[in-house]
């Protein structure tokens, strides 16, 4: 493997737009050093394009990138040779086939090239495929493979070539549990230096330090996620604390100010009287006048700029406190009598009744999202649809792929669900889209902004859902969202359905039940 430099990766003034002038990254500085880091922020941040930009895939507009090693890199999203073998997916089919030919009797030097020093890539290859609980066949193609085992045979192909620099890119989506806390254990003995970008709580728990991408500035931080979360605690009160200070000086300043007016307006008419009564010389009451006048404007003028000195201070404060307003929205409408049958599944015989949460876990490949789809075709027959019974309740489903028109407004693509406009533009607010940003196209939201206004449009829709179904909903969404999501649901009181790997979010929304998926059929499941 390769030498790895200190700094293997040092950004100054990066800065990238996208053709069209939408910025992303402004003037960022930021070091990467040797061991594991994760990269945290907002969707829209420019994690991704900053993993782009250190790897070659993209061009900074200005600004510049040190590299001083080679790059690999798993990014979201990359469309894959369906036709292509495991082997190509990996790199060593070239290998291979000079392997091959070479056991085969052919001594031509340019096969012996291509293998260099590399005699034992197939073992190596083959290990690394079992250690993800991947088939140990080269030659299967790459369409066979299903989302989560791309991501696994992706991370393989890292591994065996190992770059003295690996940058992931979100690499727990689409993995089970099972593939998680392999990646995880892959994570800790990771060798060089490894970049991650995740919003998994507990692989970034795995990492030395987090890295956090926040309004174009990059800080990192020791430790892990707790550690990084705890910090940010500590800094969130520390800052509260001066907005409490910076407050109380400023009403002090504005109190002494108005003090300061009242005296004023005292002494003018002290000085008014002793002109009208001609107390003194008129030469003399002028001057004093003039002196009064010049004496009061700096007095005035001082507490002015005291008042504004306070009110910038304010300002200052109030800009270290995180924007940490959470969703609070009730949602009566949703509530389902407790024994009232909200889904039957007569197959493997499990009943839903009532605003149970349930959480569907299971393997990559085993049914649950075509179980969700059943269910969700089933909603408003009164008949059994493939062993599937739906009771007399509304159903939200919300898919992998979100599914809004990105030719329409916020506010009409939440009415599009049946949501009066008031109700839509209230429910909006809850949910932290508010004022003119309701009739900002579909199109123009992040990733964050866009699930916010998917869920809403679930949640608001008339009529409520009193089964909501819910399909990974934390893929690719950052921490804020994930918040989010949190909240929403705790106002929600009807049945909820939940497909997810994430132990955490199924923790934080307090399912009750779990199902374990096989093969197509769910099994109740007493232990985790």
């Amino acid at each position: 493997m390769p030498s790895i430099p200190t700094d293997p990766i040092v950004c100054h003034g990066l800065t990238f737009a996208w053709p069209d002038g939408s910025p992303v990254l402004d003037g960022v500085d930021v070091t990467f050093g040797p061991g594991r880091t994760g990269l945290v922020g907002d969707n829209g941040a420019g994690k991704s394009t900053l993993l782009a930009l250190v790897a070659g895939a993209l061009r900074p507009t200005s600004g510049t990138v040190r590299v001083g090693a080679p790059v690999g890199l798993l990014a979201q999203g990359v469309a894959l040779d369906l036709d292509a073998t495991v082997s190509d997916l990996l790199g060593i089919t070239a290998r291979r086939s000079a392997l091959a030919a070479i056991e085969a009797g052919d001594a031509s030097p340019e096969l012996f090239d291509a293998v260099g020093a590399d005699w034992d890539v197939e073992e190596r290859a083959v290990t690394l495929l079992r250690r993800f609980a991947l088939p140990a066949d080269l030659d299967r193609a790459v369409g066979q493979l299903s989302g989560g085992e791309v991501v696994r045979a992706r991370l393989v192909a890292l591994l065996v070539d190992p770059p003295a620099i690996t940058l992931l890119d979100e690499p727990t989506n689409d993995l089970d549990a099972d593939a998680r806390a392999l990646l995880t254990a892959a994570v800790d003995d990771w060798p060089g230096t490894l970049v991650v970008v995740s919003h998994d709580r507990d692989l970034l728990e795995h990492v030395e330090r987090i890295t956090e991408l926040r309004d174009g500035v990059a800080r990192t931080f020791t430790g892990g996620f707790s550690a990084y979360t705890d910090a940010l605690d500590r800094e969130q009160q520390a800052a509260r604390r001066q907005v409490r200070s910076a407050e109380a000086d400023l009403r002090r300043q504005r109190r002494e100010l108005a003090d300061a007016q009242v005296a004023l307006a005292r002494r003018k008419r002290y000085a008014a009287t002793d002109y009208a009564n001609k107390r003194k010389p008129k030469v003399i009451m002028q001057q004093r006048e003039r002196e009064a006048q010049v004496s009061a404007g700096k007095y005035r003028d001082l507490h002015t700029a005291r008042v504004e000195t306070a009110r910038a201070h304010l300002v200052d404060a109030e800009a270290a406190v995180r924007d940490d307003r959470r969703i609070r929205i009730e949602l009566p409408a949703t509530a389902v009598p407790a024994r009232r049958t909200v889904l039957e599944l007569t197959g493997p015989g499990l009943l839903v009744r009532g605003p149970e949460r349930i959480a569907l876990t299971g393997p990559n490949g085993s049914g649950k999202t075509t179980l969700l789809r059943a269910i969700a075709a089933a909603a408003g027959t009164a008949a059994t649809v493939d062993g599937v019974a739906v009771g007399a309740v509304p159903v939200g489903y919300l898919p992998q792929r979100l599914d809004l028109d990105p030719r329409l407004t916020v506010l009409d693509a939440v009415r599009a669900s049946g949501a009066d406009p008031h109700v839509a533009r209230e429910g909006l607010a809850r949910f932290l889209v508010r004022g003119d940003a309701v009739h900002r196209p579909v199109s123009t939201l992040s990733g964050g902004e866009r699930f916010r206004v998917a869920l809403a449009a679930l949640l608001l829709a008339d009529p409520a859902p009193q089964l909501l179904l819910l399909d990974e909903p934390t893929n690719s969404l950052d921490l804020a969202s994930i918040d989010a999501l949190v909240d929403a649901l705790d106002g929600y009181r009807g049945a909820l359905l939940l497909v997810s790997h994430d132990e955490r979010l199924l923790d934080d929304v307090a399912t009750t039940r779990r199902w374990t998926m096989h093969d197509g059929v769910p099994t109740e499941c007493t232990a985790r």
